[in-house]
């Protein structure tokens, strides 16, 4: 009897070729073959966190483009954010809620130069969002594709999408594209020419350290690495990257969050309007901020030193109550110790409360911290103490 074998079918990415010459040592997540690292995660780590720039192959995320006289009326309908407020060449956070406020994916939202070939201009969007939510946003987006002047095509294959990370990124993108992109600034993005071609640039960081990300036709996209990687940047695999968005305090969808979690509970506080009016969810969001705050959130926990953490450990109180769960950790070389994102409960929120966490070895000690653990280079004393927080891409 013949039995019908299921095939998977893994993804790659225009690099994917490149990054095997490089000896990159490959993994799939989220159905996509990704470089997991060149061979030395920890010297990668150091190359965005310690002064230099790492170059980021972060094509497996999702890319839509959104057009039509109807495009802000729709997407404003299903969004937490206000996009009647985003400029041209903006970008700005955002959440697709359910109906009953949960999330079902995180996504930037960039504005893009109106379309001026027909009779009027026509707003253009590139939505961007991660691997793990490509689907669940291209299903909701396209239905009312019918309904309207509203119109969206997945880019994901016909570009790439590098991200370059670092103190250094801006001296290694200004001698590749030019002074051009100096002049972006946080949440901004541009549409620059690089070889007769068009490339969308977005000031973002994934690490608290300065960044950029491209998104470049597939055709382009080793050129572009080989410059970037010429001009100074090292190579950087997703190990490195998840060390360093634990550090950035950036919640992962399917790890940190997914559609059990009530958008406010994840963190993404920036992504939501509470002014812009009615949109999908919008009521329950709504009472959740004004009943004055949420029955749990997402928090950083810290331990004294290096610590094996179990995904999913039971958080407790000092007196044994459950009060938690534990989704990410790391050990962070920059603070010297574990950290860890969890969900705790809202009595136990504030900042150095401690907590016990299960483990094999018993119930370790660890403290709550406020999120991000590192915060942008750019409002570090020269002692190296932190300031200010961030703005970072959810």
């Amino acid at each position: 009897m013949n039995e019908a074998v299921e095939q998977i079918i893994v993804r790659k990415s225009s690099l994917d070729e490149m990054h095997r010459e490089l000896g990159a040592l490959l993994a799939v997540g989220d159905g996509w073959s990704v470089p997991a690292s060149y061979g030395d995660e920890l010297f990668e780590y150091a190359a965005v966190r310690e002064g230099g720039a790492g170059v980021i192959d972060l094509s497996s995320r999702g890319r839509f483009l959104v057009s039509g006289s109807e495009a802000v009326q729709f997407l404003n309908g299903l969004i937490t954010n206000d996009m009647k407020t985003l400029e041209e060449n903006r970008w700005m956070p955002a959440a697709f809620p359910s109906v009953q406020g949960r999330l079902i994916a995180s996504v930037r939202v960039v504005r893009k130069p109106d379309d001026a070939t027909g009779k009027k201009p026509v707003p253009v969007f590139l939505i961007d969002t991660e691997p793990a939510t490509h689907e669940a946003v291209l299903k909701t987006i396209e239905r009312f594709t019918l309904a309207g002047d509203f119109h969206v095509v997945d880019l994901t294959s016909q570009t790439a999408l590098l991200s370059l990370q670092g103190r250094r990124a801006d001296d290694v993108i200004g001698s590749v594209i030019g002074d051009s992109a100096h002049a972006i600034s946080a949440h901004g993005a541009a549409q620059i020419e690089w070889q007769d071609k068009s490339l969308t640039v977005l000031r973002a960081t994934h690490t608290a350290e300065d960044g950029f990300d491209l998104v470049v036709n597939a055709d382009q996209a080793t050129a572009l690495w080989d410059a970037f990687v010429q001009a100074g940047a090292t190579p950087v695999g997703h190990e490195a990257l998840d060390r360093l968005r634990i550090e950035t305090g950036v919640p992962r969808y399917g790890i940190d969050m997914d559609e059990t979690n009530v958008v406010t509970e994840t963190g993404l506080d920036e992504a939501v309007s509470y002014t812009k009016g009615c949109y999908i969810g919008q009521e329950i969001i709504a009472r959740i901020k004004y009943r004055g705050h949420v029955a749990k959130k997402l928090v950083g926990l810290v331990f004294d030193r290096a610590r094996k953490i179990d995904k999913d450990a039971a958080i407790k109180s000092t007196d044994a109550k459950e009060i938690g769960r534990i989704t990410s950790s790391t050990l962070s070389p920059h603070l010297g110790c574990t950290i860890a994102l969890g969900y705790v409960k809202y009595d136990y929120l504030a900042a150095d409360t401690e907590v016990k966490v299960t483990s094999a070895q018993g119930d370790l000690q660890a403290r709550v911290a406020d999120l991000p653990f590192v915060r942008s280079s750019s409002n570090r004393t020269e002692s190296g103490s932190d300031r200010n927080q961030t703005f970072r891409v959810q």
